[in-house]
């Protein structure tokens, strides 16, 4: 994504701590959990390549249809995955959205900032700053005595993952 270096390389950790967080979560007995985390991996470790700073690191002109092409393969499963859980709805908006990126990229990649369709990325921009207030709310701690659990079926911090990249959508969307 186009922007200064240091936010930039502070967006690829984040999204790729939350990637791999999201791998330990796909060790959960829960199968529903399992599933959600591989896409939630997924959007993780893409979103930390897509945020690399261009001045360290141009991708060849390919790359762009090749994040299009799998994040639109992710956005195919979201949708068949859609008919029995509703949270997967967010994940094919989240899915749809890494594809107008790349999208976007492909088409003006030496651009700083507006080369984006300012109705889709307003839509976009909309949704994921409601998604990120609303995750935030929902950070209120589970109750306790749960016993003890292990790291992949940890509530609160699978709702801090959603959190961590909504931000980081809405920081890559900002600076489209």
């Amino acid at each position: 994504m186009h922007g200064p270096a240091s936010p930039g390389w502070l967006l690829v950790a984040l999204c790729a701590a939350t990637g791999a967080y999201c791998l330990l979560r796909m060790r959960s007995d829960v199968e529903e959990q399992r599933r959600a985390a591989g896409g939630e991996a997924l959007m993780g470790f893409g979103m930390a390549a897509m945020a690399v700073p261009a001045a360290v690191f141009t991708p060849p002109s390919w790359a762009w249809s090749a994040y299009a092409v799998v994040f639109g393969a992710a956005a195919v499963r979201a949708l068949w995955a859609a008919r029995t859980s509703a949270h997967h709805l967010h994940h094919l908006v989240g899915a749809s959205a890494m594809v107008y990126m790349a999208a976007v990229m492909a088409v003006s990649p030496g651009h700083h900032t507006g080369s984006g369709v300012p109705a889709v990325t307003g839509v976009l921009l909309l949704y994921f700053m409601g998604y990120v207030l609303l995750s935030g709310v929902r950070l209120v701690p589970a109750t306790a005595g749960r016993g003890a659990v292990g790291w992949g079926d940890r509530p609160e911090l699978a709702r801090a993952c959603r959190l961590s990249m909504g931000m980081a959508m809405v920081a890559m969307l900002a600076t489209l």
